[in-house]
């Protein structure tokens, strides 16, 4: 540690509490950075507060499929469509096609999600993913 590091270390032994918290305030401004942002251990990480912080986003792994519209035209080929996905009994299947916009699957794969959707889209129905 070279001297004028331990000369400075030592004056900031030497400083009170509300000294500390003035210096503190001063560094902030003058080198534009916000000390309450951050900690490491007892060491403190300053980051310029003029910066934008990066937020790193989770992709998404779960779906949900939802059958958005059912044309009545259509309502015959869709319900067999839904009923080989669900696994639903006719009743239900029909009473869950009938009451579009529905979800159809919840928390399935991406690809889960496109198949059903090319599936159902081909026996005319609007799917959406989300």
């Amino acid at each position: 540690m070279s001297n004028k590091i331990s000369g400075i270390i030592e004056e900031l032994k030497s400083l009170t509490l509300l000294e500390a918290a003035e210096l503190v305030k001063e560094i902030e401004k003058t080198f534009e950075v916000d000390t309450t942002q951050a900690s490491f251990g007892n060491a403190v990480v300053m980051q310029p507060s003029n910066t934008q912080t990066l937020v790193e986003v989770e992709e998404q792994t779960e779906f949900d499929v939802i059958l958005s519209n059912v044309p009545a035209s259509q309502k015959i080929a869709i319900l067999k469509v839904v009923r080989s996905l669900t696994g639903l009994g006719l009743k239900e299947a029909k009473d869950l096609v009938e009451s579009a916009p529905k979800a159809l699957k919840e928390s399935v794969s991406k690809q889960d999600a496109e198949q059903m959707k090319s599936k159902l889209e081909e026996a005319g129905a609007k799917v959406e993913i989300k």
